[in-house]
Formats: structure tokens, C-alpha cells, sequence
């Protein structure tokens, strides 16, 4: 029996919570009611969790108020989404109960859950039950209930989760949306993953990292492979930031190819990045630097890792280049505090976007600071602080320009000096539309009512494609296909592009436009682009009608209409 959680514990709660959900995140992203590929709720709420985890395990803690106060502070500045910061409400809530306590019994932690739940109905504007919301306010009723006569922290965590469950399944029948889909809240799903990582911990088992999904019966016999398996031994992973935009890589990938195998080579204009197998990696780093300067490497010995396998060991390996690209940049985050920039004016801008031509279109209507960012790619809300704390300016106004960043960003205003007003941008083009009434000249709130007044005069159409075969509303929805959302509603699904788009046209129609501009996306060519731009000139012969370039990923287009 357990009957109170110290430090030591609850740290190890927390962890071990991210952990199982962390686990468990793509199962929650395919309850997402859309198959859009925006790697949603259980990417976001995991990424979240992990900025309290990291926080965690960069220190030592005595008290479980320093614990909560750490995990409070950090969940808020690391929140992505929607979901993300709700979960980090619910954190900050109980890091407000926890005030001042070393150790916590049954009743204290009922009720910092209970002030967690407060916190998070108290911020969202209009909350929505059959949601996360419902799922952890069941939660914390059930563990009040239960704290007025027990004092088993274990059997208090059960109720919850059986409650908890209920509630889960019955938020298919409080969301209409979700009904439609068939689906239950997938943010609700996640809170209950937390605190099964939770219990986990409280039952002397905690969930210290994530274990690879393989199914035993079709596991690799490691044992039988031999040395003559394996040609070149080193997995030879790195980045190299080169000295000339323009530079000629045949024959450096010639070379690689005389040394190894299992050659691949991606570039951009500022970097490259290659994967070789070799036996001779410092030869292959050496020969990169010809061509810029080496700023990751990755070596593993596949040898090694073999005979590991085969002993039943875990094989030695370096993270995975992309995670220590990640950790770098946390590091570099976190070794300097954000500082604000002393005004020089009465107001600036910030806005989310993802694409180079997304960016010149916002910077050219003046926008301060920008934010790479949107579907897929949710910035936390410290990433867009530190956008707005680099703007010289008393009032900052922020674009998400997407539905699901409007939260993240609205945190930012207690967490800096100036005056942080969100416009409620929920796509590109309401936050382009928004931008283009901005006067300086105005008072903030008279600014603020135009700018999100002017959000509403453009509906916009995107094409995507589904990231998994679905079922909506009665309609079958395959892996591949291109999807039409008007207004973040799902319009048709085809796998015939050009029958999509004569579908948005008829559709948008209903809006008479004046102003139609098309955004084409990162995969789309300029010759597809400009004979949709005619489909739309021949339908619409009196309106003006815009091509640009976005350059956003995604979206092959996104289109607006005003």
C-alpha cells in the first residue's frame, strides 16, 4: 500500500507517464477524426509531456512542489496544440495545489487534480465536453470521491481509470463529431496513457523509456548471420553544411560509392546529409569536408551491434541523428533564458507559416518575426515567445494561422512583458487577409476587432491527401487520396485531382469571390499550378485571380476566396 508520493516518486510518476504515452502516441494520432496528415494529438501531447521529462532530468529535487512547480513551467513553454496545452493546464493547476508540500497522500493529490481540471475548463473559451476535458474532470472527481474515506494512492488510481474509462467511451456519444467518425476523443486517450505510466511508477514499476513494437514471432535470428553478411561495418551517418549553395556532388557520391554501400545522399541549398555503410568512415568525413563544414556525425559498428542481438543483449547505439539534432537544439534553447527587446514601437508581428514563398508573402506585408510552423509542425509556445520577445515593440500581434496554434500561442502573454494580443488566424489566408487591413495608426483593440474581423471575410479550400484509409460520416476515405477541407471541413476525397478541384470550384462559388488566390504547395510544379489557376480565370471570368508560389508542405494547395 501506498499512501503518500515524495519527490523521488512523483518524478518518477511523471516519467514514466510520457513514457507509456510516448508509446502509445500514434494510436492516438489515428483517432484524429480527419486521415489528415497532421500528426496531431498524440504527437503533440507526447512532445509536451517530453519538455517536463527533459526538465526533470536535468535536476534534483527534495520537495514535491519543486517537482510540480519544474513540470509546470516547462509543460507551459513547451505546449503544442491544442491538446498540448490543455495538458499543460492541467499540470500548471496542480503545480498551484501542491504549493509548499514536501510529500503528497491521497487527498492532496485528488485535489491538485481537481485545481488542474479548474484551470484548464477556466482557459478554454468554450469548453467542449467529450473531450479531454471531460475525461480528466471525471478523473478528478472519482479521486476526490474516493480520498474522503481511503488513502491507498493505488487503489485511488484504479478508480480513476475505470471511471476514466467510461467516460472515454462515452465521449463518442457527447461529441457529435466524433460520432460521425466513430472514434473517442483521442486527447481524453492520452490523459488516461498518462496516468497508467503513472501507476505504473506507484507499483514500483515505472516505464522508463519506450520498447521497440516487434512481433516476437517474426523476430530476426541475429545469431545466424556471420561476418560475410556484413560487407562495409560502419552505419555512417552526417551532416555537412556546405560553402557553396551550388556545389557539384557527383563526384563526392562517386566516391562514397567506391568505399560503401547503401549510398544515400539528401541536400538543400544550405546542407547535405549522407547515409553510407563503410569500413572506413574517417575517410568519408574527411573527403566531405572538401565540400562545407562537418556539423553531425552518427558512426555505429553493425558488427557489434550484431553479436549483441544475437547474445541476447541491447546493442550498442548512438541516438538517432535526428533526435540529437532535436537535443542540440534544446540545449542551445535552454542555455540562454529568452529576453525581451526593448520596444522601439507601438506595435509588431508575429505569424506561423511553413514555406519559402509563405514566408516572402508575410514578410512583404511586414510582418516582424516568423514562426516555421503549421499542420504536421506545431511550434510550442516558446518557440513563438521567442519570436515575440525578438520584436521591438510595446504590443505584439501573433497569426497561428491554424486552428490548432491558436492556444500554444496565447500562453505567451503571461510569460512576457509586452502585450501579447493572438488574432485568431485558423488559416494562411486569414492571417494574410488579416495583415492586409493592419493599420498602426489605429488603438489596439480597435486594430484587434479589424484584424479578426477581417479573418472572417475569406473562406478558404485545401487539398491534402489521407494519411490513412478512414471512414466519415458514411464516406470511405483511402490511404492516398486527395482530400478537399472548405473551411476545415472535410468537402470530397478522390484519387482524380482535377475532379477535386472542379468540386471546390462549385463550392467556393457559393461565396461569389471578388478575389481568388491560389497557393501551390512544395510538390507541386508550376505548369500543374497554372492550369488550375485556369480553371478557376474560366469559372470565374470577373474575378481576380492570384498564383503564387507557396512552397508549402502539406497542402498542394491552399485556396482563398474573398
Amino acid at each position: 500500500m501506498v499512501q503518500s508520493i515524495d519527490a523521488a516518486l512523483l518524478k518518477s510518476m511523471i516519467i514514466s507517464g510520457a513514457a507509456l504515452l510516448e508509446q502509445h502516441k500514434q494510436q492516438i494520432n489515428e483517432l484524429n477524426v480527419f486521415p489528415v496528415p497532421d500528426g496531431d494529438t498524440g504527437t503533440n501531447m507526447s512532445l509536451t509531456m517530453g519538455s517536463g521529462v527533459t526538465a526533470l532530468k536535468a535536476g534534483s529535487f527534495d520537495t514535491v512542489t519543486a517537482i510540480a512547480d519544474t513540470v509546470a513551467s516547462a509543460l507551459l513553454r513547451g505546449a503544442r496544440g491544442n491538446s498540448g496545452v490543455i495538458l499543460s493546464l492541467l499540470f500548471r493547476g496542480m503545480g498551484k495545489s501542491l504549493k509548499e508540500k514536501t510529500v503528497c497522500g491521497a487527498s492532496e493529490l485528488a485535489a491538485a487534480l481537481t485545481r488542474g481540471v479548474e484551470a484548464a475548463y477556466k482557459a478554454v473559451m468554450r469548453p467542449t465536453e467529450g473531450t479531454i476535458l471531460t475525461v480528466s474532470r471525471v478523473c478528478a472527481e472519482t479521486a476526490r470521491a474516493y480520498a474522503e474515506n481511503g488513502s491507498d494512492i493505488e487503489e485511488m488510481f484504479n478508480a480513476m481509470l475505470a471511471a476514466g474509462d467510461e467516460a472515454l467511451a462515452h465521449t463518442i456519444d457527447l461529441n457529435p463529431v466524433l460520432k460521425k467518425a466513430g472514434v473517442v476523443d483521442a486527447g481524453g486517450k492520452g490523459y488516461l496513457y498518462i496516468l497508467r505510466g503513472m501507476l505504473s511508477a506507484v507499483n514500483g514499476c515505472p516505464i522508463e523509456h519506450v520498447p521497440g513494437e516487434e512481433p516476437a514471432s517474426e523476430s530476426a535470428d541475429f545469431a545466424s548471420m556471420g561476418d560475410e553478411e556484413i560487407t562495409f561495418a560502419f552505419d555512417t551517418v552526417f551532416i555537412v553544411r556546405k560553402n557553396d549553395p551550388d556545389v557539384d556532388l557527383d563526384p563526392f557520391r562517386e566516391y562514397l560509392g567506391s568505399i560503401g554501400d547503401s549510398l544515400v545522399i539528401g541536400e538543400d541549398d544550405d546542407a547535405f546529409k549522407v547515409h553510407v555503410h563503410t569500413n572506413t568512415p574517417g575517410d568519408a568525413l574527411n573527403a566531405a569536408q572538401q565540400y562545407g563544414t562537418l556539423e553531425l556525425a552518427k558512426i555505429e559498428n553493425m558488427v557489434t551491434q550484431r553479436d549483441d542481438l544475437a547474445a541476447g543483449r541491447k546493442a550498442q547505439s548512438t541516438d538517432d541523428l535526428e533526435q540529437v539534432e532535436r537535443e542540440l537544439e534544446e540545449m542551445e534553447k535552454s542555455s540562454a533564458e529568452p529576453v525581451d527587446v526593448e520596444p522601439e514601437r507601438k506595435y509588431g508581428l508575429v505569424a506561423v507559416c511553413a514555406g519559402k514563398g509563405m514566408e516572402a508573402v508575410f514578410k512583404n506585408l511586414g510582418v516582424d518575426a516568423l514562426v516555421t510552423g503549421g499542420q504536421t509542425m506545431n511550434p510550442s509556445t516558446e518557440d513563438i515567445l521567442r519570436a515575440v520577445q525578438s520584436v521591438p515593440a510595446e504590443t505584439v500581434f501573433v497569426l497561428p494561422n491554424n486552428k490548432n496554434i491558436i492556444m500554444a500561442a496565447q500562453q505567451c502573454d503571461r510569460l512576457t512583458k509586452k502585450n501579447v494580443v493572438v488574432i485568431p488566424s485558423k488559416t494562411v489566408p486569414q492571417g494574410i487577409s488579416a495583415l492586409v487591413c493592419f493599420d498602426d495608426s489605429l488603438e489596439a483593440d480597435e486594430l484587434t476587432e479589424a484584424m479578426t474581423d477581417a479573418c472572417g471575410t475569406v473562406h478558404t479550400a485545401l487539398v491534402t491527401y489521407a494519411a490513412r484509409d478512414s471512414e466519415f460520416d458514411g464516406n470511405e476515405i483511402k490511404a492516398g487520396e486527395y482530400l478537399a477541407l472548405l473551411e476545415n471541413n472535410l468537402l470530397a476525397s478522390t484519387s482524380d485531382l482535377a475532379e477535386l478541384i472542379g468540386g471546390i470550384a462549385l463550392a467556393v462559388r457559393d461565396f461569389d469571390p471578388e478575389v481568388l488566390t491560389v497557393f501551390y504547395g512544395e510538390d507541386v510544379s508550376e505548369e500543374a499550378a497554372r492550369a488550375v489557376e485556369a480553371k478557376f480565370a474560366a469559372l470565374f471570368p470577373d474575378a481576380d485571380i492570384q498564383l503564387i508560389s507557396g512552397g508549402q508542405p502539406v497542402y498542394y494547395y491552399m485556396i482563398s476566396a474573398e
